[in-house]
């Protein structure tokens, strides 16, 4: 049991009476605290605790003012910074101190506790109040966004060693905090990570303690969960990232996901999931979004009601006091109950508006996991919206919180914790199980679209095991979407793909193009050996496209006994390569790639063993396109490795574990 010391009466501006009053800690409080105490005792003097919503956390830390040691005797007041006016007034409320913030709250800089907005405290003559050299202890509310510079201009007046923003700018005075202590400076935060790049390192040294959501709801220090996350037709391919947060852009993010189709799906969601709840909280992308979406509700008979950055103050209370009080089932907001909202009550939290941050998804769905019973409150309903073809990576749902992906599991219409966390062992039970084969004693690899690649074009048939079981001619890919027919120098028969065409839809293209002159010739006069492309026929599946082109070579191209010339198991084929099929395959060879001496070796070496069919496929790859659709597939997926490196990145400065913080 703590016994904490508050200050009787409201917002202090003289010297009042002190009274203790003994407050019942939590079993994970207690290690908080005594993990705290610990780290400044040895030695630390900037840590960070991760505890999420509805953990306490205000207790948390007002619990540790009163523990904390005087670092020197005349060091005897605190300092609460907080990111909103909300934060402030939760904390005043809950205990007496004085409230730096904005036109109508000025503290006097000498009460023990005072809580103040960061906005505030960036102005000089309001942080000046605060001498360093008389402060106890700095606490940062919500630490994750102690990174920014707007955080380290505050934090550096306190503390030397935390790198003021314009430390580099010429014109910039440094000025060191007058003091002959260190000053504890301590971070609390549900999510003690940042997903933009900027470290935490920069300004704590060390996370001492961390609790994750999930652990205090099978510990029933949180209420449960049920879960439900339907997929739709979501499309964020165009949305833009913005650079500063590493987040989708609201305006851009709006454009897709404020649709009337789109809300019309949230709200026949809540009717169909949700309808019974009592208290039902919305998180929306902007202003637009929000009065749409409000809108929807109540043309479906909701009693909906919504907050954004540009509802009065008064108005705002009255809403947030309403709804607190059950008086309507659904409050609908953007961007203002994300953080520091403390309505036990709410029941039901739908996000309608994707996010590629942990930290605001957890923030968001954190909002339903207080305890309430005096409400009746039993469980909170999370409702999130997936894109169902999983189109861009690193979007936030309820499957990947669970490590699922949404595109595997579809929807998930009702599901506790624990079924969720059973799917994702069975799922990594799946990879494991694929992963346990045997190690192979040879490995032979193959590039499938390197018409350069030796491996590949002496195994064509084995390569594309599905034009050898629907033809016995002598077909080759390029890719996956177009094939060839060389018809032995009377032109060439092609199959490609037509993804998207507004009289056919997606369907196979065939055409043959007649060679009209030998290859000499035409290179000797500089003209085209070919003439016009002729259209051969249209097939919905390949397997009809080449037969149709099969029967078409053998009754309008290649006739008689020159048919045979055409099989993959023509005699031809099999004849050692000539000088010309040689010299030209090793000029590009060299030319295309860079190679050591023992691998020239090699691949000469592959050349002299080449059949003329084999010869004639790299030939024929490179004249009808292979090497440009091979690099364009190359660059393409080196882009995709830098993306997948880049959020796989971003994803890892997601992960809270208790241990040091680094700068950069």
């Amino acid at each position: 049991m703590i016994h904490v010391l508050q200050r009787v009466g409201r917002l202090v501006s003289a010297p009042r009476r002190w009274q203790s009053t003994s407050i019942v800690l939590r079993p994970y409080q207690e290690q908080c605290l005594v993990s705290c105490t610990d780290a400044l005792r040895d030695g630390l003097t900037r840590i960070g605790v991760s505890l999420p919503t509805g953990s306490g956390k205000t207790t948390v830390f007002i619990s540790l003012l009163e523990k904390l040691a005087k670092p020197a005797p005349h060091a005897k007041r605190a300092l609460i910074i907080v990111n909103s006016i909300e934060l402030a007034r939760q904390s005043a409320e809950q205990w007496s101190v004085e409230i730096e913030q904005g036109v109508k709250h000025k503290a006097s800089g000498s009460a023990d506790v005072t809580v103040a907005t960061y906005q505030t405290l960036l102005q000089q003559e309001r942080i000046a109040k605060f001498e360093p050299d008389k402060m106890k202890a700095i606490i940062v509310d919500e630490a994750h966004h102690a990174a920014a510079p707007s955080y380290r201009r505050i934090l550096s007046y306190f503390d030397s060693e935390i790198r003021h923003p314009d430390h580099d700018d010429e014109t910039f005075a440094s000025v060191e905090p007058i003091t002959q202590h260190k000053i504890p400076i301590i971070g609390f935060s549900a999510t003690f990570s940042r997903h933009d790049g900027l470290a935490l390192g920069s300004v704590f040294q060390h996370i001492v303690y961390h609790r994750d959501f999930l652990e205090m709801i099978k510990e029933q220090w949180l209420c449960n969960v049920r879960f439900t996350s339907v997929t739709a037709n979501i499309d964020l391919k165009n949305v833009t990232v913005s650079s500063a947060t590493g987040d989708f852009n609201p305006t851009s993010l709006a454009q897709v996901i404020n649709t009337e189709t789109l809300n019309k799906l949230v709200v026949q969601t809540w009717l169909d999931h949700a309808g019974e709840r009592r208290s039902t909280l919305v998180f929306c992308v902007n202003i637009a979004h929000v009065e749409a979406l409000t809108d929807m509700f109540r043309q479906a008979g909701i009693d909906a009601r919504y907050l954004y950055s540009k509802t009065p103050a008064l108005e705002r209370r009255a809403i947030v006091t309403a709804f607190r009080a059950g008086q309507f089932p659904v409050l609908v907001n953007c961007a203002i109950l994300t953080e520091g909202a403390d309505i036990p009550n709410i029941d039901c939290v739908i996000v309608a508006r994707p996010t590629r941050s942990k930290n605001v998804f957890a923030q968001m769905i954190g909002r339903g996991m207080r305890l309430s019973p005096t409400t009746g409150k039993v469980d909170c309903r999370i409702i999130d919206f997936v894109d169902s073809n999983n189109r861009v990576t690193g979007v936030m749902s309820t499957p990947t919180l669970f490590g699922l992906d949404p595109a595997e599991i579809g929807s998930i219409l009702d599901e506790s914790l624990e079924d969720l966390e059973e799917r994702a062992k069975e799922a990594a039970s799946r990879l494991d199980s694929e992963d346990n084969v045997p190690a192979p004693k040879t490995v032979t690899y193959i590039d499938y679209d390197d018409p350069l690649s030796f491996l590949k074009m002496t195994k064509a048939a084995a390569e594309h095991p599905h034009i050898s079981k629907l033809s016995k001619h002598s077909w080759f890919a390029i890719g996956e979407e177009k094939y060839i027919l060389e018809c032995l120098n009377k032109g060439h028969i092609s199959v490609e793909f037509v993804p998207e065409d507004p009289e056919h839809g997606p369907h196979w293209a065939a055409t043959y193009t007649p060679a009209a002159l030998d290859r000499a010739t035409a290179f000797a006069l500089k003209v085209s050996p070919f003439m016009r492309t002729r259209k051969v026929l249209t097939a919905l599946q390949l397997d009809e496209a080449i037969r149709g082109c099969d029967t078409y070579a053998l009754k309008k191209v290649v006739h008689g006994p020159m048919a045979l010339g055409l099989l993959r198991s023509a005699k031809w084929r099999q004849a050692p390569a000539s000088d010309s099929q040689k010299a030209f395959i090793t000029k590009r060879w060299k030319i295309d790639t860079e190679l050591g001496d023992s691998v020239t070796v090699r691949k000469a070496e592959r050349i002299a063993k080449l059949t003329k069919g084999e010869a004639a496929n790299i030939i024929s790859g490179l004249k009808h396109g292979a090497m440009a659709y091979h690099q364009k597939k190359a660059k393409a997926a080196a882009k995709s490795k830098q993306v997948q490196s880049k959020e796989k990145e971003r994803r890892s400065r997601t992960n809270v574990a208790v241990g040091p913080l680094h700068a950069n």
